[in-house]
C-alpha cells in the first residue's frame, strides 16, 4: 500500500485511506478472509489518527469490503471470484412511499425562494424551449454534482435530462437494435419492465439472491444490458455488495455489454460516503449511470437523468438527437440553482444526518 496519505489532499484522511485500502483489496493485496492490521498499527504505519483508521474501517464495512468480528477486527469479506449466492435468507420489502411533506421533505420555503428568484432574474427566458438533451445550466450543475459526491466524472454532453426514469428507459432501447435482450433484477420496480415489454424488447428476469443477482443466472443469462438498482432494489430492498458490484462489472466486460445503473434513492445513504457507483468503478466505459430528483426534490417535478458511456454519446446524437427535452426551461433552471447554491446537497446532508442517528 502506498503511504501517501497527506493533509495536502482535497479529500479527508479517512476517505484517502479508505481508498487506498478498498483498492489493495480489490486488488488482491488483502485477500478475502485476510485480517486487516488492527487500527492502532494502521495508525501508526500511515501515520494517521486511531480516530480515522476507524471511520475508514466503518466505511469498508459499510460497502461490503470487510466485515468487523467481535473481539477479533476486521476481515477482508471481498472476492473477486466470488461465485455463489446464498439466497435462503427472506428478502423484506422496504417502504416506497409516494410524495409526502414530511420532515425529511426538502424545505417548501426554500423551494419557494428559489422559484421567485428564478422568474425575476430570468423573466421571459423561461418560456425558451430547451435544448434537446436538456439546459446547459442543469445539465453543467449536475456534473459538476456528480464529480464531487459520487466520483462520476463526465462530459456536459455526455448527460441527458428527461422527464422521469421511464422516459429515459425508453430513450436507452433507442439506442439498441430491436434484439437486444434485456435482463432485470427479479422481483424489480414492475414499472421497468412494463416499459421495456411496451417498447418491443424481450426482457430475462434474474433471481435475486441476498447481495445482488445470483451468480448462476447471471453467468447463464444470454442478455446484452444488465439493469440493475445496486443501492436498494425494489421491492426487495436488496442491496448489492462489492463483490456483486465488481462481478457485474466482469460480466459486462464480456462480449459487447452494458449496463444500466439505477441509482434511485442512493443519495439517502446513512454510510458517512456515498457507495461507490459501478459507473466510477468499471474502467470500460459500458455503464449508463440514471437518477431522479423525485426523492429528493419532489416527485411531482418529473425531472430524471442519464449519463451515457462516452462511446455511446455519438451513437445518441445521431440516433435520438432530434427528441425534444420533455422537461420544462423553467423547471430545469430551479433545479440547476438548487444545486449551484448549495441548497439541494444542504438538504440531502440533514436528511442523512437524521436517518444516521435515528438507525443508531
Amino acid at each position: 500500500m502506498k503511504k501517501s496519505i497527506t493533509n495536502n489532499n482535497s479529500n479527508p484522511l479517512y476517505i484517502q485511506l479508505y481508498d487506498h485500502l478498498k483498492n489493495d483489496i480489490v486488488n488482491g493485496i488483502y485477500p478475502y478472509g485476510h485480517r486487516l492490521p488492527s487500527k492502532r498499527v494502521m495508525a501508526e504505519e500511515m501515520k494517521v489518527s486511531i480516530i480515522t483508521v476507524k471511520h475508514a474501517y466503518e466505511l469498508l464495512c459499510d460497502e461490503g469490503y470487510v466485515e468487523s468480528r467481535e473481539r477479533s477486527g476486521y476481515f477482508v469479506s471481498f472476492r473477486e471470484d466470488d461465485g455463489f449466492v446464498r439466497s435462503e435468507k427472506e428478502m423484506l420489502p422496504y417502504a416506497h412511499q409516494g410524495f409526502m411533506m414530511t420532515e425529511l421533505s426538502f424545505p417548501f420555503s426554500v423551494l419557494a425562494k428559489t422559484m421567485r428568484r428564478i422568474l425575476t432574474d430570468y423573466e421571459e427566458q423561461v418560456f425558451e424551449k430547451s435544448p434537446n438533451k436538456g439546459c446547459v445550466e442543469l445539465r453543467d450543475e449536475i456534473r459538476k454534482y456528480l464529480g464531487r459526491n459520487r466520483s462520476v466524472y463526465a462530459d456536459i454532453e455526455q448527460i441527458i435530462v428527461g422527464s422521469g426514469a421511464e422516459y429515459l428507459y425508453n430513450l436507452i432501447v433507442g439506442l439498441f437494435e430491436n434484439d437486444t435482450v434485456f435482463a432485470l433484477e427479479d422481483p424489480s420496480y414492475e414499472k421497468i419492465e412494463r416499459v421495456y415489454k411496451a417498447a418491443g424488447v424481450y426482457v430475462e428476469k434474474l433471481p435475486l439472491g441476498e447481495s445482488g443477482i445470483e451468480s448462476d443466472a447471471l453467468t447463464s443469462t444470454n442478455a446484452d444490458i444488465l439493469h440493475v438498482s445496486p443501492y436498494r432494489s425494489f421491492p426487495s430492498g436488496i442491496t448489492a455488495t462489492a463483490s456483486k458490484k465488481h462481478e457485474y462489472i466482469r460480466w459486462a466486460k464480456q462480449a459487447d455489454r452494458y449496463i444500466i445503473e439505477d441509482d434511485f434513492e442512493s443519495e439517502f445513504s446513512v454510510s458517512r460516503k456515498p457507495e461507490d457507483t459501478m459507473f466510477a468503478l468499471s474502467d470500460h466505459d459500458n455503464v449508463i449511470y440514471m437518477n431522479t430528483f423525485s426523492k429528493t426534490i419532489s416527485g411531482s417535478l418529473r425531472v430524471g437523468y442519464m449519463v451515457l458511456p462516452k462511446q455511446l454519446v455519438q451513437r445518441f446524437d445521431d440516433k435520438l438527437g432530434f427528441y425534444s427535452c420533455t422537461v420544462p426551461t423553467y423547471e430545469q433552471l430551479l433545479i440547476a440553482e438548487l444545486i449551484r447554491n448549495g441548497d439541494f446537497e444542504r438538504h440531502i446532508n440533514r436528511v442523512r444526518r437524521k436517518k444516521r442517528r435515528e438507525s443508531r
